[in-house]
Formats: structure tokens, C-alpha cells, sequence
């Protein structure tokens, strides 16, 4: 069973923080030393579990009036389980209890087409973030 929790103790952090780690530092390479950064201390946390073991992670920061969505991470064992969008529409849900009308985020660009079929839209230039190619996309909450 799919079960997506608002992180609210040390354990669930530290489970949070080790899905990341193992997604991004171990599997892309990504360095440790960027991959925690200051936003972690102002974001809301959140993990995923499947059959009550951690297993995805994401985080949520709120800039200029729109959530940000970031960090969003599935172990590879269980991806293609409904666990990322569960992740995702976690996060959307408490962007509208937030008020705000829209989520973006900065999505790796082999993960674009993930986002898309959940009604996110790319825009602007790809980038680079930690050596790996990045896009912009938004979704309106209204749509």
C-alpha cells in the first residue's frame, strides 16, 4: 500500500533525506554537498512509503505566490508503482491548501514526459543543474 506523509519527526526526515541521497548522490552522481541545501531548513518534507518502508521523498518551498515543488525522488525497485504521482499530488494538495494557484518545478529533463501526463507544461530554456539537463515546467491548479 501506497501511504504519502507531511514529514513531522526526525525519523521521517532522516528516511526523506536517504531516498535523496540514494537517488541522487548514488544512482546520478549528483554531489552530496549540493544535494541537502539551506532551502531543506524552509521547505515542508515529504516521504512515501510502500508497504510501510521509505521509498520516495520530495519537498515543497513557496516563492513569489507559487509552490515549488523540488527534490522529488523514487528508489528505482519501486518506480512505476503510482508512488511519484501519489508524491506529486501530495504536494499539489497542500499547495491549495495553501492558496496558491500553481506548482512548478525544475525537472530533470528524462523526467519531463512524467510530469506531463500529471498536466505540467515546460517553458523557458534547458539548463544545467549539477550536470544534469533541466527544464522549467508549471501546472495552474485550476486546470
Amino acid at each position: 500500500m501506497i501511504q504519502v506523509v507531511t514529514v513531522s519527526t526526525e525519523q521521517e526526515l532522516a528516511d526523506a533525506y536517504a531516498v535523496r541521497m540514494k537517488v541522487f548522490v548514488d544512482e546520478q552522481g549528483v554531489p552530496e554537498e549540493i544535494e541537502i541545501d539551506e532551502l531543506d531548513e524552509v521547505a515542508d518534507h515529504f516521504l512515501a512509503r510502500l508497504d510501510g518502508k521509505p521509498v520516495g521523498a520530495g519537498r515543497l518551498i513557496v516563492r513569489d505566490g507559487v509552490g515549488v515543488l523540488g527534490r522529488l525522488a523514487v528508489l528505482e525497485e519501486t518506480r512505476g508503482t503510482g508512488l511519484g504521482a501519489a508524491l506529486v499530488r501530495a504536494i499539489e494538495e497542500r499547495v491549495a491548501e495553501r492558496g496558491l494557484g500553481a506548482v512548478e518545478l525544475h525537472s530533470q529533463t528524462r523526467a519531463r514526459g512524467f510530469y506531463e501526463k500529471l498536466g505540467y507544461e515546460a517553458y523557458g530554456e534547458i539548463g544545467m543543474d549539477a550536470g544534469i539537463p533541466h527544464i522549467w515546467m508549471r501546472r495552474d491548479l485550476a486546470n
